[in-house]
């Protein structure tokens, strides 16, 4: 299992950072582990980040919270959603909710962090075992930082999965948006665009009726960005699409704990960019809120979004100048 937890200077009681490592399923047989990583920030005795893991052919990310206590040096995240360790097909497994559990331990000649995930709920006691997690310091990054600011989950082994989405751009500059497992056909899944043949005009007018409300301009290093929209709080059934440069590339997808990833080139014929989160709903606790990670490659933003039946959460992307 791969974490990237806090990095401490020196002694330091500070969670922020990256470690590496592994989690071993605590039970009888041959079975596979996890490669995980988290990327932590620490505000007083709560931290927050991004977790995520790799599992056979499986990689996941979750916008995370959790706290953590400077006298015992403990570390808790509750609602950690991991694919149930006997899993043949990732694609249609379930998955065991757990409660990281950890402790920092530090000496002269290493610093570790020792725990576990166990279920957080008791009806999958004896169906989800522990996982035993056992990391290291990872002494290359020397920065915390810089590592916080700069990294996204899954970036040393990241590929797209079957549940993360890619942008293609065609010879009008039009956009088409393909699920990385292609063989999954329909708009429902694959949220393909064909501006020819338009099946959302609706949604079109529906957008265009809408105030766009300007979050945020970013300057970003690259052609390319990856933005994840995850539920901000709760829960709460939020329904969103995503527009850019006014025409939708992601319809109708739920927002969760689990990342929904997205994949796109900048329109180089643009000067500025124009990202929108466009709420189909307003879930149980208004109005559609989310939070947003943009990288592109080198920079790491977080965003906040809010949307509603009457406004659009846009934020502007322009491509540094060198």
């Amino acid at each position: 299992m791969l974490l990237c937890i806090g990095s401490l200077r020196g002694f330091s009681q500070t969670v922020s950072g990256s470690w590496y490592g592994k989690a071993d399923v605590i039970a009888q047989g041959v079975n596979n582990n996890y490669l995980t990583e988290l990327v932590l920030k620490q505000k007083g005795d709560e931290v927050e980040g991004i977790f995520g893991y790799y599992f056979k052919d499986s990689y996941q990310s979750f916008f995370i919270r959790g706290t953590y206590d400077k006298k015992t040096r403990a570390i808790k995240i509750n609602n950690v959603p991991l694919i149930f360790y006997k899993s043949s097909n990732t694609r249609t497994s379930v998955e065991c909710p757990m409660t990281f559990s950890g402790v920092l331990m530090i000496n002269k000649l290493q610093t570790s962090l020792k725990g576990s995930f166990v279920t957080s709920e008791s009806k999958y006691q004896y169906t989800c075992p522990e996982l035993r997690v056992n990391m290291m310091m990872d002494i290359s990054e020397k920065d915390p930082d810089s590592v916080l600011n700069n990294t996204v989950a899954g970036q040393r082994f990241w590929k797209p999965q079957e549940d993360d989405f890619i942008v293609f751009s065609t010879a009008d500059h039009k956009a088409v948006t393909v699920n990385a497992d292609r063989s999954k056909p329909g708009p429902e899944r694959v949220s393909s665009v064909n501006i020819n043949i338009n099946p959302y005009k609706d949604l079109i007018d529906r957008f265009e009726k809408r105030k766009n409300i300007y979050s945020k301009d970013i300057e970003v290093e690259s052609d390319s960005v990856r933005i994840s929209f995850y539920d901000n709080g709760d829960i709460d059934g939020d329904t969103i699409s995503v527009f850019l440069n006014k025409q939708p590339i992601l319809v109708k997808q739920g927002l969760t704990a689990k990342a929904l990833n997205l994949y796109f080139s900048l329109d180089s014929l643009r000067e500025i960019n124009e990202l929108s989160m466009f709420a189909e709903n307003l879930g149980l606790y208004p109005p559609n809120t989310a939070l947003m990670v943009l990288t592109d490659g080198i920079n790491r933003y977080e965003i906040y979004l809010s949307s509603s039946l009457v406004q659009n959460a846009t934020v502007r992307l322009r491509k540094k100048k060198k």
